[in-house]
């Protein structure tokens, strides 16, 4: 496909005007940031293994009736998507303690969370996309009170069925982060879910030895970044034929860099 006028480049993802009006072509990139990208690299391969993932996550989410801007997958980087007016909120759902949670509130990582947590976040890198309240969301006009509704009703669904899709392949959902849209038809806006979901925007820990399987391997520098993206789409299945020997070998990462 020839490729048309750039709309939009961020840290992981650049965005293509469409074939058709009302449509997107979503490019996804090897580089990777970490801590609002204060720390810069790239993952060989990150890109193409992300698209696969994304593009089957979505279109399970589909089936279940969660609406998304994903329409079909182009090539190895690039995905056909609606154009949608992003809603300027991060909604990251927590499962287990990790991260800035750990940080913020002094629990120890890996403590099962007594229930689902979810948490905003207002999107401005300037800012360093600092976490909001509802109360912030009505204030600045953000979203509508219906919109949250819908927002935290879908990041529940998402939730429910994403854990349990990885834990039928030995991977703990610890924690995720979502973005939404709107789309219009003529006065009238329905949200639907937007972005991507993969490793980059998810905590995955193998479930029987905790090992991270995310982009928590390039934030921390614990090595094997490509090995654990290619065993996440792996283990979805997802790998092209004669890939599926792929075993992940942290412990020979670790050796490597001296760990």
């Amino acid at each position: 496909m020839t490729r048309r006028r750039q709309i939009y480049e961020g840290k992981a993802k650049i965005l293509y005007e469409g074939p058709e009006p009302g449509t997107l072509i979503q490019y996804f990139k090897d580089d990777a940031t970490a801590f609002n990208a204060q720390k810069k690299g790239t993952i060989n391969g990150k890109g193409v293994l992300n698209n696969r993932i994304s593009e089957h996550i979505f279109t399970l989410l589909g089936t279940i009736g969660v609406p998304h801007h994903f329409m079909r997958r182009l090539n190895m980087r690039e995905q056909l998507i609606r154009q949608v007016e992003i809603i300027p909120i991060e909604v990251v759902v927590r499962n287990v303690a990790a991260g800035s949670i750990s940080t913020r509130l002094g629990i120890e990582e890996g403590t099962q969370l007594p229930r689902t947590i979810i948490e905003y976040y207002y999107k401005d890198d300037a800012l360093g996309d600092p976490m909001i309240t509802d109360e912030h969301i009505a204030a600045f006009g953000w979203a509508s009170q219906d919109e949250m509704h819908d927002i935290a009703d879908m990041a529940i669904r998402i939730n429910d069925f994403m854990c349990g899709l990885f834990a039928g392949i030995g991977i703990k959902l610890v924690d995720f982060k979502l973005e939404f849209g709107r789309i219009w038809d003529n006065d009238y806006a329905r949200v639907i879910l937007a972005d991507e979901i993969s490793p980059d925007g998810c905590r995955l820990w193998d479930m029987a030895t905790n090992e991270k399987l995310d982009k928590d391997r390039f934030r921390r520098d614990l090595g094997g970044e490509v090995e654990a993206y290619q065993e996440v789409a792996r283990r979805l299945g997802l790998l092209p034929e004669g890939a599926d020997n792929v075993v992940l070998d942290l412990d020979a990462q670790r050796k490597k860099r001296g760990r």
